[in-house]
């Protein structure tokens, strides 16, 4: 007696793989971002700045308190501090154009606006920002690492000495010295090589790439 189809005895042929779910180790590449992956706008990275803001906050509830205690104290008909006194006094005998207050309102002018540069400006100028080829994950690279990458990949083109590697958030300078070579020929290995790996770094922002080439200098 014949077994029917898909009983005991019987194994159906194996279908084809379904898609593997994103983010997971086997998902084929670009599945993890979803589409549109790395055309995302990453900012840069905004430090906390808490020395600046507590230096601030001491020096304001300082100051406050002080002169709190001295309006309090007058209130109580007890005579101000003496200092105030001779302050008020100084202020009350001079011009507005005396040297001493110009310059003490233009260092107070100047501490205002570093204050205000430090509240306005993201800061972590060593940090540069990597494209988001990941939803919700935000990832930085530290100048310092990518001039180091930089300056190894350099250094494996034939006829390069030594390298000097300067990475901003705008530009990458190198300056390379050849000791054989013509120096055209290594200036544009550099070109291509450096291009090439500026582009794998991944950076949200490609900085411009500059390279100089020259001879080493003759020792004496």
């Amino acid at each position: 007696m014949e077994k029917p189809p898909g009983g005991a005895g019987h194994s159906e042929p194996p279908g084809p793989p379904g898609p593997e779910p994103p983010g997971s180790e086997t998902a084929p590449d670009g599945a993890a971002g979803g589409p549109g992956a790395g055309e995302g706008k990453a900012g840069r990275f905004w430090s906390v700045r808490r020395a600046p803001a507590g230096i601030a906050a001491l020096l304001l509830f300082a100051g406050t308190g002080v002169f709190l205690y001295d309006v309090a104290s007058v209130r109580a008909d007890r005579p101000g501090m003496a200092w105030r006194r001779t302050l008020t006094d100084e202020l009350a005998g001079r011009r507005l154009d005396d040297t001493y207050l110009l310059a003490g309102a233009a260092a107070l002018a100047a501490i205002g606006l570093w204050l205000l540069v430090l509240a306005l400006t993201p800061g972590k100028r060593s940090l540069l920002t990597m494209r988001p080829d990941i939803p919700q994950v935000r990832a930085g690279l530290e100048r310092s690492a990518a001039a180091l990458v930089l300056r190894d990949r350099a250094m494996e083109i034939s006829g390069v000495q030594s390298v000097r590697v300067d990475v901003t958030r705008r530009r990458v300078r190198a300056r390379a010295t050849a000791h054989f070579r013509d120096l055209e020929e290594v200036r544009r290995d550099l070109d291509a090589v450096l291009g090439d790996t500026i582009g794998d770094l991944g950076l949200a922002r490609r900085p411009n790439l500059s390279v100089h080439v020259r001879r080493p200098g003759k020792r004496r």
